[in-house]
């Protein structure tokens, strides 16, 4: 598919990925229909897509929402003529022990990270079929073939995100829908405000666990999938040692995952009130691609460290399973 003068809808666009999505295909003369629920967000955003030479419209919406999301669809529809590509970014998470968290806000991260991209593509899939084409991308995570403690809610969303995929790529094949394609990308740790927009119950300040990716590595992988789909691309090679040791290893990896998130996801220096975080009510500010974890500047030290002793792990898990077979 071509971008230039395609029509996209992106939600969770007011920050991260979602925006750094956005500003990647109005780079590329896209016409980009931004969603989240923060409007002046929204309307910031908007206003640099059209900088870098883009269309853009704001809509304020919760994707938990259906009927909300259904009137995304349309309103992009009437404004632009069409939907080309919609983009599924937006997340919520919590931190904390599993019987510790309390339920609602368990079930609003499955609400937002799980039933939001359900509510996605069933919204657009009626206007991809009366083109005959399109794409819908659907992000996920690393960690829904990693999973981590402290972040149950948030694992199951995205091995769920996995799942609505697969899914779906089966059906529209059934169907004869063969030129509507459903990508699943799935980031190692990106520098976004996920972190600090996060509920939490730990006690403990979350950070982001090392090497840590930017976000506009993700929007990049994700303008790429519009043009040539593929079924899932896992982004940062660190995540794709790490699920790679996964399938091969998995009791092993729950154990090294356990550790490391344990040491380097959860300050041990620095303690954190109990709080909600942004699951239900937006951060008051006009929103960022990035978090502050210096995604840009650490991240090839970091990744060249991570990637080495994972590698050497995964030859030593390798060799260890041959001379059990």
């Amino acid at each position: 598919m071509r971008v230039k003068n395609a029509v996209v809808v992106i939600t969770g666009a007011s920050s991260g990925i979602g925006r750094a999505t956005a500003l990647a295909f109005a780079g590329k003369g896209a016409s980009v229909v931004l969603a989240a629920r923060r409007k002046e967000a929204l309307e910031h955003a908007a206003r640099e897509c059209e900088s870098r030479g883009g269309r853009a419209l704001a809509v304020p919406t919760d994707v938990a929402d259906c009927a909300a999301v259904e009137e995304l669809a349309r309103r992009a529809a009437d404004h632009f003529g069409r939907i080309d590509i919609w983009v599924n970014a937006a997340a919520v998470t919590v931190f904390g022990p599993f019987q510790e968290v309390p339920l609602e806000d368990f079930h609003r991260v499955l609400d937002v990270n799980v039933r939001g991209y359900v509510h996605g593509a069933r919204a657009v899939l009626p206007y991809l079929r009366d083109k005959g084409r399109g794409v819908l991308v659907n992000v996920s995570s690393v960690v829904a073939f990693a999973p981590e403690p402290y972040a149950v809610a948030y694992t199951m969303s995205k091995s769920a995100v996995c799942a609505l995929g697969a899914g779906l790529r089966q059906e529209l094949r059934l169907a004869g829908d063969r030129k509507i394609e459903v990508c699943t990308v799935l980031p190692a740790t990106i520098d976004t405000p996920l972190f600090q927009h996060a509920a939490n119950y730990t006690g403990r300040r979350v950070r982001a666990m090392p090497p840590v990716y930017p976000p506009e590595r993700v929007a990049r992988t994700i303008v790429r999938l519009a043009r040539a789909p593929r079924a899932e691309v896992i982004v940062g090679p660190a995540g794709r040692v790490l699920c790679l040791l996964a399938r091969l290893s998995p009791r092993v990896v729950e154990r090294i995952m356990a550790s490391y998130v344990d040491r380097a996801h959860l300050s041990r220096k620095e303690p954190a009130p109990a709080s909600r975080g942004n699951l239900y009510t937006p951060a008051p500010d006009t929103g960022s691609v990035d978090g502050g974890w210096h995604g840009k500047r650490r991240t090839a030290v970091r990744r060249l460290v991570a990637v080495s002793a994972l590698g050497a792990f995964a030859v030593a898990v390798a060799g260890l399973r041959r001379r059990h077979l």
